[in-house]
């Protein structure tokens, strides 16, 4: 299967967002033809208040999101993993991937199980659950033969997650992120790798990269194809950009064999 992960840096212009989007989806699939190109977390606005994003919040089907990423799947004839969109359902708000086949039906809908609320140093808070509901299911999905598994950015830090993922038969884990500059630097790359190690699988790692917010909030971007083995084997360069690779799964079965430790597990 080959792969195609787009970086951006997006900011709080909807419309623009999402011109850059479907340009960077289009230059993927002239130049690369992947199977499937993944975005990153809210792709489509990424502002400065939580007011904000829940002004700018999509319900599913009739979001302008979700029936620009539907017809560009259709269009296109490629399979779209479109990273994050603020999702509004009744009184609710949720942190949601929606994922659409290359005849531009949805395949899956995951919406983000673990929030954000932290400070970190130099005062910068983040509370993610102010204003968004958590999701409640572990949520994947087949494409072809493989089995794809569904995580959103702060999710990275609970490997019982991942674990559930593989469990259910996970090929590859993808993982829309806007991982912040002062965690990315220090934690993206290690956290991203041990969770391929661990669960055996691919692992797609997708960043927003860059300052928004009129520079208050910077994204670490370093987007990353993960093999079973915990290597690097593609990543976008600093900026907006597009990086692909081939994903292997008979290397997978390979990995699996030499370490199998899906049969060592004696806690549940």
């Amino acid at each position: 299967m080959k792969v195609s992960l787009v970086q951006m840096n997006s900011q709080g212009d909807k419309a623009a967002n999402l011109a850059t989007a479907a340009a960077l989806i289009e230059q993927a699939v002239a130049q690369e033809k992947p199977d499937l190109v993944v975005l990153p977390e809210y792709y489509n606005f990424l502002g400065d208040t939580a007011a904000e994003m829940q002004a700018q919040a999509e319900t599913f089907p009739d979001g302008e999101s979700y029936q620009l990423m539907a017809g560009l799947a259709k269009k296109l004839k490629v399979a779209i993993h479109a990273g994050s969109v603020a999702e509004k359902e009744g009184n609710c708000f949720y942190n949601t991937t929606v994922v659409f086949g290359p005849d531009g039906t949805e395949l899956a809908r995951y919406r983000k199980i673990h929030l954000f609320d932290v400070e970190i140093t130099g005062g910068t808070v983040y509370r993610e659950s102010d204003t968004v509901s958590r999701g409640q299911d572990v949520v994947t999905y087949k494409l072809g033969d493989a089995t794809v598994g569904c995580a959103i950015c702060y999710d990275i830090r609970f490997p019982e997650l991942f674990r559930k993922l593989r469990d259910k038969g996970a090929d590859i884990i993808i993982l829309p992120a806007a991982f912040t500059l002062m965690t990315g630097k220090d934690h993206w790359e290690v956290l991203a790798r041990a969770r391929a190690i661990e669960t055996q699988t691919w692992f797609l790692a997708i960043g927003q990269t860059g300052a928004h917010a009129g520079g208050k909030k910077w994204c670490w971007g370093h987007s990353m194809v993960i093999d079973p083995w915990g290597h690097i084997t593609a990543q976008c360069s600093d900026g907006v950009g597009i990086t692909t690779g081939t994903l292997d799964f008979a290397y997978s079965a390979k990995a699996r064999a030499n370490v199998p430790v899906a049969n060592h597990h004696v806690l549940a």
